[in-house]
This record gives structure tokens, C-alpha cells and sequence, in this order.
């Protein structure tokens, strides 16, 4: 089910990026509020870790996990988050 391995950063002070902690992608896992079941496939398994399953389309991931990350105040509204394949 989880056949793909993502890492998910965060643009910090002065534009270096860090892991997302786990913490953040547990509460997006755990509590999705997409009501879009393609997201049921994502694993947190470390800071700046996540795996998800071949149905997961990672643009829509990060969409959808840069609104969350807003909504909970996380991220800033001019950050963003990058998501690349590991």
C-alpha cells in the first residue's frame, strides 16, 4: 500500500528548509479535512517523512497539506512546502 517514500520541507528563516516535523504530518494523516480519500494512503514515519501509496498524486498532496499546515498555523502564508521523492 505504501510503495513510494516522500520527503516533505518547509522554507524556514532565510529560505533554508527543514523536515516537517512528524508531528505536523500525524495531525494531516490522522485528521484530514480534504474529505478526499486519496490522502488515506500517507504514512508519517519520521520528521520529513512520509509514505504513500502509487494512487497519491503529490501535487495534490502538497496542495492540500500546505491549506491544512495554514489552517493549524504552521506555515505562514507566504511559506510553502516542497515534497520530493527519496
Amino acid at each position: 500500500m505504501f510503495q513510494r517514500k516522500v520527503m516533505v520541507e518547509y522554507a524556514r528563516d532565510e529560505g533554508a528548509a527543514a523536515p516537517c516535523p512528524i508531528k505536523w504530518l500525524d495531525n494531516f494523516a490522522m485528521r484530514n479535512f480534504t474529505n478526499d480519500a486519496v490522502f488515506d494512503d500517507t504514512l508519517p514515519v519520521a520528521d520529513g517523512v512520509l509514505e504513500i501509496g502509487n494512487r497519491v498524486p503529490v501535487d495534490r498532496l502538497r496542495t492540500a497539506m500546505e491549506d491544512w499546515f495554514r489552517r493549524k498555523g504552521y506555515l505562514k502564508k507566504d511559506e510553502g512546502l516542497r515534497i520530493t521523492s527519496s
